[in-house]
């Protein structure tokens, strides 16, 4: 069986539909609740090294810890490493679901993508 690990919120509706359509296709999932335990910096890094994406995807912008901590002006400012440290600080910031298969990693959910990308 295909493995992927996850990273999502369990009440989060778009993590469960993640979570439902990857299943669907077959594959087994290990499941780290970002906001009982955010990844570490090093996990962190790694998965934007691969994911292909600017660290600023990473981040939940729709969040209420995004706006709090009003990340939007301070984001700009700060240098990648940075940014990364402030996710690993704060599962809350992290967009979710983070999906990886150890190679290749997607950041959020879209059904057409999961479908191109997990199969």
């Amino acid at each position: 069986m295909k493995k992927l690990t996850i990273y999502e919120y369990p009440k989060c509706g778009t993590c469960r539909m993640a979570i439902k359509s990857l299943k669907s296709k077959g594959y087994e999932l290990e499941a780290h609740n970002v906001f009982e335990a955010a990844p570490p910096a090093d996990v962190l890094a790694d998965l934007v090294k691969k994911s292909g994406l600017d660290v600023k995807k990473f981040f939940n912008t729709s969040g209420e810890a995004y706006k709090e901590m009003g990340l939007k002006d301070k984001l700009p400012g700060m240098t990648d490493s940075e940014k990364i440290a402030l996710l690993a600080s704060n599962g809350r910031l992290i967009k979710r679901p983070v999906v990886t298969d150890g190679a290749t990693v997607t950041v959020g959910f879209k059904e057409e993508d999961f479908d191109r990308i997990w199969g």
